[in-house]
């Protein structure tokens, strides 16, 4: 015989059956002018981490490790920003903003997957630059295709371990109502709040994503630690200079990732207003899949000259 307390919990978890979204604004005007700027900015994601991904490929020049690396983080980058960006878009031109439960589980399991994989591959990333600048004669040894393609599977399958720990145990959770999101997309914290049964379990299991993500913060910090002191030791300027530039774009791409991250997760909800929360999750979900292709392509020579090579090969196809 079921227990009064099983059905009461099978009630409640089959009374919310979809969550509301709140959106970016309510104002009906700004969503309408918020619309063709975020519907431009994810065009420009897509046709930035495209074009890189198959220059990269195409062009022979650019097959060294580095490069492979910058394709997967493009390939990141476009999961990740369409895994939230359509949903918002479409959002912004509908008066209910509703999403089915699956649909939100998935949702956030695809932004934590991505989310946590790059993580894990801007530590790889790192961990290339200290070889390449540190052991310069054994770098083609030392990252062997082999070893590059074991790197970049051992970051996808460190985000999806790490999104299905703490994706799981929430979405496992009852929920009774209320149920209106306040983000404009399934946000964990956000639906956490809307649980109706304890969250300490869950809360538990987001350890997994925190130690995925300072685990590869700490092993970015170490790596440019070696690097500083790998520089430190060459005695030339010019050498050092080029060391410390191939590097720069990395590391801006670390600071907004990570700086952008912990702004909206470490800080504690009575600091900052969810307006405020919004617009640092625009930049940080939106925004920065759109620049990391400009960053890394903007100043590098290889890049620029790949792309040269590229627009002769069209244009004499043509």
């Amino acid at each position: 015989m079921v227990s009064s307390k099983s059905m009461e919990r099978n009630r409640n978890h089959s009374s919310v059956t979809m969550f509301i979204l709140q959106g970016l604004s309510e104002n009906k005007d700004l969503q309408l002018i918020l619309f063709p700027v975020f519907l431009g900015v994810y065009l420009v994601t897509l046709v930035w981490n495209l074009v890189l991904i198959l220059l990269i490929r195409m062009d022979s020049h650019l097959h060294v490790p580095m490069y492979f690396f910058l394709s997967v983080l493009s390939f990141i980058d476009i999961c990740y920003s369409s895994s939230i960006s359509p949903r918002m878009l479409s959002d912004l031109l509908r008066k209910e903003k509703t999403i089915s439960f699956v649909a939100c589980a998935t949702q956030y399991f695809v932004t934590a997957w991505m989310g946590l994989s790059e993580c894990c591959l801007l530590a790889v990333m790192a961990c290339d630059r200290y070889v390449a600048i540190g052991h310069p004669l054994q770098y083609s040894v030392i990252m062997a295709p082999d070893l590059c393609g074991k790197m970049v599977a051992g970051a996808f399958v460190g985000g999806f371990l790490g999104s299905i720990a703490h994706t799981v145990p929430c979405f496992s959770l009852y929920y009774c109502g209320p149920n209106i999101v306040q983000h404009f997309f399934c946000d964990l914290p956000q639906v956490l709040s809307l649980a109706c049964s304890k969250t300490f379990t869950s809360q538990v299991t987001l350890l997994a994503g925190i130690f995925i993500a300072f685990g590869s913060l700490l092993v970015i910090l170490f790596s440019y630690g070696f690097i500083a002191a790998a520089i430190l030791k060459m005695s030339s300027g010019k050498g050092s200079s080029k060391a410390f530039s191939t590097c720069a774009s990395h590391l801006a791409a670390v600071t907004l990732y990570y700086g952008t991250a912990l702004s909206v997760y470490m800080q504690p909800k009575s600091s900052h207003s969810m307006n405020k929360d919004k617009t640092l999750s625009v930049f940080y979900v939106i925004m920065i899949p759109m620049l990391n292709p400009l960053i890394y392509s903007l100043r590098n020579k290889e890049i620029k000259a790949g792309l040269k090579r590229l627009i002769k090969r069209v244009t004499r196809s043509v």
